[in-house]
């Protein structure tokens, strides 16, 4: 049973810009599904559309958005709260009572690995630290679905491949469907178990790559030959819809 469905998404903006045109897919429950596609292709207008930040012109979505998490391209931690309370937001949000918006928020923080920085402040981690608190906060609620914007996009690279093997042992410890936004290549291989080309715009789902590699995914799998080929064919296909 699908998690999230696009029906004939269109998306025409109020200037005229044509954003998407006609894009169907579906990402099923357990699944991780990765867009890449030239810059201004319509991809994070697929996430506003499916968290209804955005209503398309024409098309359907099916989502239930009661129980969606939202990784955006910056941590947006509140800086006058410590990592704790950023990561309760959601959870206060929700009328949580405290005692048990703690207690999720302390599994939340432990599953990405910043335990002993409950207290700290925004201002006094690195980018990757601020995006591992966001992403905690996120997963306070256990969202069955989870949209992420280019998350990783801002730290170096080194901080971003662990954000990736975090990631991915998460989504096999959770079992939430993931619809990734990226333009590294590299990345959308090593998470995903597929992963959709997207069109230059107006935006269209134009090929798709099944990923055969079994979680979980060591970093090691990103010099295996395997690996290579199949960048190697997502990359050609880009190069393609950049012309």
């Amino acid at each position: 049973m699908a998690a999230l469905t696009f029906d004939g998404i269109e998306m025409v903006y109020p200037d005229g810009t044509r954003a998407v045109a006609d894009a169907s897919f579906s990402v099923d429950r357990h699944e991780f599904v990765t867009v890449v596609g030239p810059s201004g292709c319509g991809k994070s207008t697929l996430l506003r559309i499916a968290s209804g930040l955005l209503r398309p012109t024409a098309g359907r979505v099916e989502i239930d958005r009661e129980h969606l998490g939202y990784v955006f391209q910056d941590a947006t931690l509140l800086p006058w709260r410590t990592v704790r309370k950023n990561v309760e937001l959601l959870a206060e949000l929700r009328g949580v009572p405290a005692a048990e918006r703690s207690r999720l928020a302390t599994q939340a923080i432990a599953m990405v690995g910043l335990d002993g920085f409950e207290g700290h402040y925004p201002r006094s981690l690195s980018g990757g630290m601020k995006m591992r608190a966001s992403l905690a906060r996120t997963l306070t609620l256990r969202p069955p679905v989870l949209l992420f914007d280019e998350p990783f996009g801002a730290v170096d690279e080194i901080t971003r491949e662990h954000l990736n093997d975090q990631t991915q042992a998460l989504f096999q410890a959770e079992g939430f469907a993931a619809l990734f936004i990226t333009h590294s290549i590299s990345e959308a291989v090593f998470m995903s178990t597929r992963v959709l080309v997207m069109s230059a715009r107006p935006g269209r789902i134009v090929n798709e790559f099944a990923v055969p590699f079994a979680y979980p995914r060591h970093p090691e799998l990103r010099f295996d030959p395997e690996f290579a080929a199949l960048s190697g064919a997502i990359s050609k296909d880009l190069r393609g819809v950049h012309v």
